[in-house]
């Protein structure tokens, strides 16, 4: 196969990272027989240093054009008076919202998985997380309430905030797709996220994601209330396989579940259209404490071009290859900085990146 990826290694940390996470795709190339073909982006506050703005049309275009976007980390500390001292649309931030408008990325997939090397990380008592447990949390990306209408005005003499959850069936429809989709390649059971028993938006949601169901007979649907859900995120997280929800719930759900996996340095994420492509990063920031330090963990940009290969071109074979070798290279106790324990052998951002890839096979 022969993918065309574009490459925003961003600021911080994420030329470091994005570094490694090529390395091992072209590792896969290699054992596998691919090709991947790299076009490079600037987006966030280099972006701002060259052009003057956070994404340029430009850059917007050859992202459009490619097959996959791998993105490494955007931004810095915001007392950083260079980048932040400018009007919101022209932070480095900003850049990551307009292409994720600009490409459609309407589902947002954040996987949540405890290695058991690091078990002793996770704030959770032992016998909580049992044998661990593995999740993806699928959040709606584009619709809900951070983008409703909203205003601010007085009435009668009080001042009055109004946001607006709005959501219509074809939204719902598709994200539920993604879920099925997912599921099916899974454990296939999807676990619909809502607030039915209070929110008109959500019995919609519920009534969509049961006629999306049809289509799936293999997959088991359950429906669960949101509050009920983040207290059974931390009394069994074991029993989740995906979870189906909206925006502003995925969005503090899927924060709570990156807490019980005891490293954000671990943790990948994809966003992706209506067809096969998707933007992939990490979930954590760019660091800039740490750049050109050679401490950064690589392995959620790693993870995520797993994801890529996963969802993207459907290459699960290969995509599992990588998240083996993760997987081995934890398991001979190999640890960057921000995952170290007793008695592992810690290592930099390069040597981490080049273990992984000689354990590609």
């Amino acid at each position: 196969m022969n993918c065309n990826i574009t490459v925003i290694p961003g600021d911080g940390i994420g030329p470091e990272i994005v570094r490694e996470a090529c390395g091992v795709l072209d590792k896969v190339g290699a054992v596998y027989g691919h090709t991947f073909n790299y076009t490079k982006i600037l987006m966030g506050g280099c972006s701002i240093d060259e052009y003057g703005v956070p994404l340029t049309d430009e850059a917007l275009e050859t992202a459009k054009k490619s097959d996959s976007v791998l993105l490494g980390a955007v931004g810095g500390n915001v007392g950083n008076s260079r980048w932040y001292d400018v009007a919101p649309n022209l932070r480095p931030e900003a850049g990551l919202l307009a292409i994720r408008k600009g490409l459609g990325l309407f589902a947002n997939i954040r996987p949540a998985y405890l290695y058991k090397e690091l078990a002793d990380a996770c704030p959770l008592k032992k016998e909580i997380i049992g044998d661990g447990f593995d999740m993806v949390i699928m959040r709606e990306l584009t619709g809900g309430l951070y983008f409703g209408d909203r205003y601010t005005k007085e009435i009668d003499g009080v001042t009055t905030a109004v946001d607006t959850l709005t959501y219509n069936e074809n939204e719902i429809r598709r994200i539920a797709i993604k879920a099925f989709d997912i599921a099916m390649k899974r454990r296939k059971s999807v676990i619909s996220v809502d607030k039915a028993n209070v929110l008109d938006s959500s019995r919609l949601w519920r009534k969509v994601v049961e006629e999306v169901a049809k289509d799936y007979p293999e997959v088991t649907l359950t429906h669960m209330l949101v509050d009920n859900c983040a207290m059974q995120l931390v009394m069994n997280p074991g029993q989740f396989d995906v979870i189906l929800t909206e925006n502003m719930f995925g969005d503090i759900l899927s924060d709570e579940a990156s807490m019980i996996t005891g490293s954000i340095g671990m943790l990948s994420s994809a966003s992706l259209n209506e067809g096969k492509f998707g933007l992939y990063e990490p979930s954590h920031g760019s660091a800039p404490d740490i750049a050109g330090k050679d401490i950064a963990n690589p392995i959620a940009t790693i993870l995520s071009a797993a994801m890529m290969l996963r969802y993207s071109f459907d290459l699960d074979k290969e995509a599992k290859a990588i998240e083996d070798a993760v997987q081995q290279v934890l398991t001979e106790g190999y640890r960057t900085v921000d995952i170290m324990a007793d008695g592992c052998k810690q290592v930099g951002t390069t040597e981490m990146g080049k273990l992984i890839c000689e354990r590609i096979k």
